[in-house]
């Protein structure tokens, strides 16, 4: 019902900045809470940034001061400014959208993931 298309991702060196968007498109009433998790090598996925519906912001510890969650109600759209990276940040990250359909539910709904590599 909902699609969620990822963009943004790629290698860069430490210190090194990259955004990545998620855009939702399908059939559903409202996006609600957004979100990017990520998932390390042989780590589990891991929340990274939230945003709700009226902007409200949370961050892991691990990445405050350094990545800035925004998004585009408009366009359904949901970024992830990554600045100063460092290697720990590799990892495959995923977005993900609080999705309430035209009838009564409410369901999470996924990327595809975009990897992410910081290395020299």
């Amino acid at each position: 019902q909902v699609q969620l298309v990822e963009s943004g991702g790629g290698l860069v060196q430490p210190g090194g900045s990259l955004r990545l968007s998620c855009a939702a498109s399908g059939s559903f009433f409202r996006a609600n809470a957004m979100g990017w998790y990520r998932q390390a090598p042989g780590k589990e996925r891991e929340l990274v940034a939230t945003i709700t519906s009226g902007g409200y912001t949370n961050y892991a510890d691990s990445v405050k001061g350094r990545f800035t969650i925004s998004r585009d109600n408009a366009k359904i759209t949901v970024y992830l400014q990554m600045n100063s990276l460092k290697p720990e940040d590799t990892a495959v990250y995923y977005c993900n959208v609080g999705v309430t359909t035209w009838g009564t539910n409410n369901y999470n709904a996924w990327g595809q993931g975009t990897q992410v590599t910081v290395s020299s």
